[in-house]
């Protein structure tokens, strides 16, 4: 068995049942992970349906939503800062700490963005104050993934990593249902209120998200490479010296995910609403629905992971993201709402959801233990610079080649991540699962017990 694999000394039960708090770790990060996705993806919608007439001048609307999304691709920008910050303090000073710190940040962050004054109100300084709170929230969002996962990881039996991981990844559809319900239901309220009650009900979200964090375990394996001083001085300068090979694979293989998101489900968003294709309700109850089924769908690709390996499932999503480019706007062009629905459905419960449900065991399954948060949180959150700026690439390529520019963009993201899949190790494959079914049967006749059933958890 591999180092990355190694369990901690005296532990063989733990790496076989996962320690008795990791339904609750996993449950409590991935409400953690609500929470923030609420948070950060209600960004997005905004800045899709309200914040180019709000934050900048209406007299020109491509500018405007050019402008959006650019102030949206910001938060992406910053995210690889707050990654490499959470990630260092996760491996030196632990998993929990991370996960507070960066819930409590992003919670400030979001209120303040409904209490934001308007362009008709303070001109320039609207879109200035837009940009700053976006930084804030972007740097505790790239913090929040590596904690929130890799508690959760390590907290689970080996042989179910992909389904708890997948649980806390579910975590992530289920804030953008309740952003984009938010955001539905605020319609009625008006121009002025609409996009602003989504961002103050995140007040209440956070105190309870904030209230379920501290209640949480530290990891485990954390506690073991403290207790033996095995702690890394430095871990994302020996991340990066040891194991760059591998954190540019995850950066690859996430992007097919994260870029893909932004522009079959952000960009589109826009797409629709500019070419008038469909109202406003339609786009959000598609995005709502097919979030809906992604809650389901991320446990369920993160499950499969278990039973047959990580890099089969990845490469059945990147291969059908490929294919699905052109088809998707072909779909969005006939303006009928069945076919939005689709569109929507695929793109997102299908294409994002089975390599988010993947990500989640294989991302951390690549480095050792020591430099893991500082690892995966890299490669995890440098991709979101190519994914925050991707509505605004696929705005520009728009103007210049029509529909099909962003078509092919969505399926060349997901030809990059096919190739990196082909060249990523696989580290649940058949040769693991048989190791770890033979540690399981030699704990079973010491303890008299029975072996660990195949599902469930």
């Amino acid at each position: 068995m591999s180092a990355h694999h190694t369990p901690p000394a005296g532990s063989p039960r733990a790496a076989i049942e996962g320690t008795p708090a990791r339904k609750k770790v996993a449950i409590g990060s991935s409400i953690g992970a609500t929470i923030e996705t609420y948070d950060f993806i209600g960004f997005g919608t905004a800045a899709a349906l309200y914040f180019n007439t709000v934050f900048f001048p209406a007299t020109d609307p491509l500018s405007g939503t050019l402008l959006s999304f650019a102030t949206l691709g910001v938060g992406f920008a910053v995210r690889p800062l707050g990654g490499i910050v959470g990630g260092y303090l996760g491996d030196r000073v632990g998993r929990k700490p991370v996960l507070v710190g960066s819930l409590l940040l992003m919670g400030v962050a979001t209120v303040l963005i409904g209490v934001l004054p308007t362009y008709q109100q303070v001109g320039a300084w609207a879109g200035v104050l837009l940009v700053a709170v976006r930084v804030v929230q972007g740097l505790a969002f790239g913090a929040e993934w590596g904690g929130a996962i890799l508690m959760t990881f390590e907290h689970a039996p080996w042989r179910r990593r992909g389904l708890y991981t997948g649980i806390t990844q579910a975590g992530f559809p289920v804030g953008l249902l309740l952003a984009n319900a938010a955001f539905l239901v605020s319609v009625p309220l008006g121009e002025q209120w609409a996009w602003r009650v989504p961002f103050l009900l995140s007040a209440v979200l956070i105190v309870v998200g904030i209230v379920i964090r501290l209640k949480v375990e530290e990891s485990p394996e954390f506690e073991t490479l403290k207790a033996e001083g095995a702690v890394s001085e430095n871990p994302l300068l020996e991340v990066l010296r040891t194991d760059w090979r591998n954190v540019l694979r995850a950066f690859c293989l996430r992007i097919t995910e994260t870029a893909g998101y932004a522009l079959s489900v952000t960009f589109v968003m826009s797409y629709l609403a500019s070419e008038e294709l469909t109202d406003r309700s339609v786009t959000l109850f598609a995005l709502m629905l097919a979030a809906a089924l992604g809650i389901a769908a991320t446990t369920l690709w993160g499950a499969l992971t278990d039973r047959i390996g990580r890099r089969p499932v990845y490469l059945i999503g990147t291969a059908i993201t490929v294919a699905w480019g052109v088809p998707l706007f072909l779909l969005l062009n006939t303006g009928q709402a069945t076919a939005i629905v689709i569109a929507f459905v695929v793109s997102y419960a299908v294409c994002q959801n089975s390599l988010a449900g993947v990500q989640g065991a294989w991302f951390p399954e690549l480095f050792h233990a020591r430099t893991r948060t500082s690892g995966a949180s890299l490669a995890y959150q440098l991709s979101a610079v190519v994914s925050g700026f991707t509505p605004l690439i696929a705005t520009a390529l728009y103007a210049r080649t029509g529909w099909l520019g962003p078509a092919l963009l969505f399926s060349a993201y997901g030809l990059l991540g096919l190739v990196a899949t082909l060249l990523t190790r696989e580290t649940w494959g058949r040769a693991e699962r048989a190791e770890v079914a033979a540690l399981e049967r030699a704990h079973s006749a010491r303890t008299g017990a029975d072996p660990a059933p195949v599902s469930g958890i």
